[in-house]
């Protein structure tokens, strides 16, 4: 495709939560801080709230590979899932066999004897769930029981919540609020603003093997984070749309044409009305201003210069 075009060694905006692109600013990077803190210090729940396709789950992700050998990791990215199905989901991801019809209570004690044996070997064990904003009340309640597993001195299971939200709002219905009150530490990821859009496009593209200084002019950018609404997910779809266009031109920079022509191939930007002359009215009326300030400095420095003379 156009990897050899613009000299690139990976395709630097694919979808898929590839850690290798993890950006360590921009929030992501105090986001893992608060996790790895959290979880160091033994809180039983833990919370990350963002809008779709902000990074959540590759943030997931580099959290459990930052995690050293003393800490089991199980991760569940399903979580529509009834109460027992989710301690069979907890059970594959400890290693444990069991039958297809065990019941909760079968299963909830066979968990609890393998997080002691883990607890005994000097190990912590860290549950991560995904998109738990899809979760059913009476699976979180089953969650919230897991918790009460605990030493004088510890819980023997940690949980990281990540979701949209909605999450939120599911947590303020009556039914689970001792969960939310279990809830010591919370982050919500923030989409990119303008800086940040453009130091992330630069990160993907230089852990992709770029060379050059830049290959996106900086109206390509100004646009494309006008119209992805600084969402790393829409970033990525408009960049990889934009360097085919720009290759097939035969172009060596990522100009605004191109960027347009992506968005108008993107479901998600087209639901913003993007007027042609839109983009251009705010730079049309900072020339304009500028334009009058200099013509009125100018005639009131001639009038200085009469009333000296």
């Amino acid at each position: 495709m156009y990897l050899e075009h613009f000299n690139l060694k990976a395709l630097p905006f694919t979808i898929t939560p590839d850690t290798e692109f993890f950006m360590n600013r921009a929030g992501y990077q105090d986001a893992l801080n608060v996790l790895v803190v959290a979880l160091r210090s033994g809180e039983g729940f833990i919370k990350v709230v963002g809008e779709v396709g902000v990074g959540k789950t590759l943030l997931c992700r580099k959290l459990l590979k930052s995690l050293d050998d003393r800490v089991v990791t199980a991760y569940i990215h399903n979580p529509y899932l009834k109460p027992e199905s989710l301690l069979y989901a907890i059970a594959d991801e400890l290693g444990l066999e069991y039958e297809t019809n065990a019941t909760q209570y079968w299963m909830l004690k066979q968990i609890t004897g393998r997080l002691l044996d883990h607890h005994h070997a000097g190990k912590s064990v860290v549950l991560c769930l995904d998109e738990v904003q899809a979760m059913p009340v009476e699976t979180l309640e089953t969650l919230r029981l897991l918790t009460n597993l605990e030493t004088e001195k510890q819980k023997l299971i940690q949980v990281v919540l990540f979701g949209q939200p909605e999450l939120d709002e599911l947590l303020e219905q009556p039914s689970v609020r001792q969960l939310k009150q279990r809830i010591t530490f919370s982050y919500r990821l923030l989409p990119l603003n303008r800086v940040a859009c453009t130091a992330y496009i630069r990160h993907r593209l230089v852990v992709a093997g770029m060379k050059r200084k830049d290959i996106f002019s900086s109206q390509a950018i100004d646009y494309l984070h006008q119209v992805s609404r600084g969402i790393p997910r829409l970033i990525n779809i408009l960049c990889h749309k934009a360097l085919m266009v720009t290759w097939g031109e035969g172009d060596g920079t990522v100009r605004l044409r191109h960027v347009r022509h992506a968005a108008r191939d993107t479901i998600e930007t087209q639901k913003i009305k993007q007027p042609v002359l839109g983009y251009w009215i705010p730079l049309i009326g900072r020339w304009v201003f500028g334009g009058l300030a200099v013509v009125t400095l100018i005639l009131l420095l001639r009038s200085g210069e009469r009333l000296f003379l």
